[in-house]
């Protein structure tokens, strides 16, 4: 199982994210890491967890607030021997080729309506979609959700209300969508809280998943992340 450490940015700050509610994020400070500076939690995560791969959603473009566009270009600038899968909100194609090669957009179906989804199709298959939910309710278009003739091979089930909850992974949501679509990767998000969920995931074969306050919680350890990277994917 690969594991995707997420960074929420917001107003040139990361913060703690907890349960969608977005207007209620406070600078992260963590025993991890003492600052909410993007370099500072991002080298820490990697000399921690040696990870590879960093998730990172950029809040304010997400709620059309501003955008933190040239900073993450920097960041990834610095940190290029790292993949970053970035959320940066609705995004037009054109806007995807400027960004530096270790860049991987995340289109999230929040930020998309009916009169714009056409233009997914212009990202010809090279991004990861994110199918987000508050709860029970689908956001965003609903021909996202009941049709994959958008979608590329890699999916995020991205359950808000969970995140940096105690409520544990939605197993439910995934097997539905493991069952249905057996030719997809489904990518676990919101809620992991310790390595039993890291383990539950993996034994019904999820391959990766985005994790954030387990990580800073240090409710998940170095050498955990390490075995369950190790382990090899089920049959």
């Amino acid at each position: 199982m690969k594991i995707i450490p997420v960074i929420d940015l917001k107003d040139g700050q990361v913060v703690h994210a907890r349960e969608g509610k977005r207007d209620q994020y406070q600078a992260l400070k963590t025993h991890l890491c003492q600052t909410s500076d993007i370099f500072d939690v991002i080298q820490a995560l990697v000399t921690t967890y040696h990870f590879d791969t960093v998730y990172i959603a950029d809040l304010n473009a997400i709620t059309q607030q501003g955008h933190h566009r040239e900073l993450i270009k920097t960041v990834l600038i610095h940190f290029s021997e790292l993949l970053f899968w970035v959320d940066s909100g609705y995004l037009e194609p054109t806007t995807s080729a400027k960004f530096p090669e270790n860049y991987l957009p995340v289109l999230g179906t929040e930020s998309y309506r009916d009169d714009n989804l056409q233009e997914i199709r212009a990202f010809d298959n090279q991004f990861i979609l994110s199918l987000d939910y508050a709860s029970l309710e689908s956001l965003g278009p609903d021909s996202l959700f009941l049709s994959s003739a958008f979608w590329p091979k890699n999916i995020i089930i991205m359950t808000l209300d969970r995140v940096g909850s105690q409520k544990g992974p939605d197993l439910a949501k995934l097997i539905s969508f493991r069952t249905r679509y057996p030719d997809k990767n489904f990518i676990a998000a919101g809620g992991i809280r310790h390595y039993q969920d890291l383990l539950d995931l993996q034994e019904m074969g999820v391959e990766q998943a985005l994790i954030a306050s387990a990580l800073h919680a240090e409710t998940i350890s170095a050498d955990q992340i390490t075995n369950i990277q190790a382990k090899k994917y089920p049959n």
